[in-house]
Order: C-alpha cells, then structure tokens, then sequence
C-alpha cells in the first residue's frame, strides 16, 4: 500500500521534499496557504555546494545557474566616511565554495516546483486546520482527508508547528535584529553589483540581477527588545523601517521613499527557531519550520534543501515507518542545525555592527581583502568566512533510489544507481 504524505509549504523545502518523496514511491500533496506560488519579491538567496549537488540531482542545476543573480561586486559605504571602499565579490565566492550559487528566492521556489509539479498533487489557496494523532487532517475549505505522514515545511511561522507544538514563543530565540526587503525600480542602473550603506546597528544594501527589470534593497538594523508590531501590520513595519534608518545617507532616505509604492514588501524579526524534537506522532518539521536559524543572516535554504532530501531519504530507509525515519532524520540534522545557529549568530555581528570600532573592522577587512593579491586573499578568506564553512563542510548520508526510479529524471551520467556517492558535501 502506498504511503501518503502530506506537506504544508510550497516555498522551498516542501517542492524539493515532495519531489524526493516521489522518487521513493510515496503519495505526496502539498497544500498551500497562497492562492498561487507566492511572487512577493522576496530577497536572494545562497545555495552552497550540499544544496547545489542535491539540485544537480533533481536536474534543475541549469535552470538555477541561469537565474542566477551574478552579483559579482560590492561597494561598501561606511557612514561618515569620505570614500567607499569596492570589493571584487567573485575573489569571495571562489575562495569559499568550490560551487556556489546566489538566487531570488522566488525563482528558486519556482523551479522546485516545476522540478515536481508532474507527480505531485498541489493544492493551493487552502490550509490546515487541524491534525489528529491518527492522521485525520481538518483544512478551511477542502473536506478532512487522512495521510500516514504530515510535513510541515510551512516557514518560520509555521501553521503545523503551531497546531502539533504550541505557540512559537516557546520555541523562537529573538537575536536583537530585523529585517525589511523592499522592490524599487533600478534608477541606479546597477548591473551584477552590490551597494552598502552600514553603521553602527544598520545596514542598507540594493542590488540589481541581470534578468530583473527592477532592484531589491535589504534593510538590516538592530533592536535591544522585541518591537511592537503584527505581523500583518504592513504600515506600521514601514514606521519602524523609517525610523531606523531616517538621515542615515541621502541615497538610502530614497530608498525609503520608495516604500509607499512599492508592488512588494517583506519585514519580520531576525528570530532562530530552537526545538528539542521537530517530531511528534506522525508529525515532523523540515527547514525554517524546524530550525531556522535567522532570515537573511544565516544559510538557511541550503540547510532547508539538505533537510528536505535528508527527511526522505530516511523516510525510504525506513520503509515509511516514521517511528524509526523521524528520530534518524533528527540525529542526521543535528550538528547542521547547531553549527547554523552558531554561524547565523556571527553573521549578524559582522553585517550589523554593534560600535564604531565593529564598522571599521569590516571595512578594513574589505580593504585588505581587495589589496591582497588573489592567493593570499583566498587563504584570508577561507579562515574568515564562517558561514561558508559551515555550510560547504555538511555531510549526509547515500540514499539510493529504487531500481524502479534510478533512471527516471534522476540519474546523472555515469550514476546509473540514483545515489549521491557514499557522502555528500565535502568533509
């Protein structure tokens, strides 16, 4: 009898779980709360090498490399400072990562879901209501259906955890942070590049990709205490979006101009999600529903991707048996979750400087990194680029696929056997 699975969240993490779910033989829907896939604008997005070699295996890696960002330059302004400082990103990038890959999040989203879409049912403009321990699922509008297995790969404000779990203040550690991202039109003909504004506790940036008819700007800044707001409160998260940032350079009150006619919008705390299980009953959680480790500061969808194909993997191991697949799933992720929060924690530290002294060291880094000859730089880099180690160094497990499936849309050339080698990652 075939096992049906179902999954809440067609973001990132549910289209890449659905589709390795199908490989091994499961019955997968995903239900989403949007009443399409969700266009809203949303920032990039880092894939480092373990998330590029599991898209490799979807054979969607072309589709990512072509819509990728190619930011390749960055001109950091320091507030107060007579002159920025450029940096030649790719020295970066080369330096960290053997493969690499910077992406909308939206476009990524979209191409896991095409990746998956022929043999998954998708049902959009619904949600879950309820979850029985036996695997009765209540929704708003569709009628109560059962499933041997419930997903929630649902975001940092999950609807699953809160209906299996309880309320996300149990759960959600605040890092003193928040963060806006706003769509504007790219009047400053930015092309592959990236523009700094930092000071003490905030950081403005805007970059321009190449298939893009318009620019992003990323907003960073720091709060000693949680901030009064809903989360569907959009006027009020502009007010605060402004007060923080108002008089910080001419160029970034522009910015904020913008945010009145923006066609998309995204502001939410900085907020690491830390769980003692991600299971309970027939239930887990999978990528930010689970273990975010802090929007816009940490790898988080590579560690979602590695999550989703980690959960399926053990879910064939185990032949559906979740008793034994969830508590597997949880020790494989473990240490990648924890080194995640670690380098989330250090990464907001150095893109949101806390003092003066904090912006001038990440300017004189940059500077000394753009003197340094490429050899030297690499090597500077490469014990300075926390986040990339610990993201490039995850390891899995192999989990062939089924002689049925290993030649389906799966396999590469010269891997008849669908598996991913005896580990995956670099050690």
């Amino acid at each position: 009898m075939v096992m049906r699975v179902l999954i809440s969240g067609a973001s990132v993490a549910g289209p890449v779980l659905a589709y390795w779910l199908t490989r091994y033989g499961f019955s997968v829907t995903v239900i989403e709360r949007a009443p399409a896939l969700r266009k809203t604008g949303g920032h990039a997005v880092d894939l480092y090498q373990p998330a590029m070699t599991i898209s490799e295996r979807m054979g969607v890696l072309p589709r990512i490399e072509q819509r990728a960002t190619g930011t390749s330059r960055m001109t950091l302004c320091p507030q107060g400072a007579r002159r920025p400082v450029r940096l030649d990103l790719s020295k970066i990038f080369s330096a960290t990562s053997d493969r690499h890959a910077e992406v909308m999040r939206d476009d990524l989203s979209e191409i896991y879901y095409d990746a998956s879409r022929d043999d998954v049912e998708y049902v959009f403009g619904d949600s879950i209501t309820a979850i029985s321990p036996d695997g009765e699922v209540e929704f708003e509008k569709t009628a109560p259906r059962r499933y041997d297995l419930v997903v929630g790969a649902d975001g940092l404000h999950s609807n699953v955890r809160r209906l299996v779990f309880g309320d996300e203040s149990r759960f959600d550690a605040f890092i003193g942070a928040y963060l806006g991202v706003l769509t504007l039109p790219n009047t400053s003909g930015l092309d592959r590049e990236l523009l700094i504004h930092v000071g003490v506790g905030r950081t403005a940036g805007m970059y321009g990709a190449r298939h893009l008819g318009d620019a992003r700007v990323l907003f960073l800044f720091r709060g000693e205490r949680k901030l009064d707001y809903g989360h569907h409160d959009v006027p009020r998260q502009k007010e605060l979006l402004r007060g923080a940032f108002d008089g910080m350079h001419p160029e970034v009150d522009r910015w904020l101009d913008e945010l009145d006619r923006t066609p998309a919008f995204y502001f939410d705390s900085i907020t690491q999600l830390r769980m003692d299980t991600w299971s309970r009953g027939r239930v887990t959680l999978v990528g930010d529903a689970g273990y975010c480790p802090g929007p816009a500061v940490g790898g988080s969808t590579s560690l979602a991707i590695v999550g989703a194909y980690v959960l399926a993997g053990e879910l064939a191991r185990a032949d559906g048996d979740h008793e034994r697949a969830f508590p597997a799933y949880e020790r494989a992720m473990a240490e990648h979750v924890r080194g995640s929060r670690a380098s989330a924690l250090s990464a907001a530290k150095t893109l949101i400087p806390t003092s003066r002294l904090g912006v001038r060291g990440l300017v004189q880094g940059a500077r000394l990194i753009s003197a340094l000859p490429a050899g030297p730089s690499r090597a500077l880099l490469r014990l300075t680029t926390k986040t990339a180690r610990v993201y490039n160094a995850m390891t899995v497990d192999d989990y062939p696929l089924p002689p049925a499936a290993s030649g389906a849309r799966v396999g590469l050339a010269g891997d008849p056997g669908g598996g991913l080698g005896n580990r995956l990652g670099v050690e």
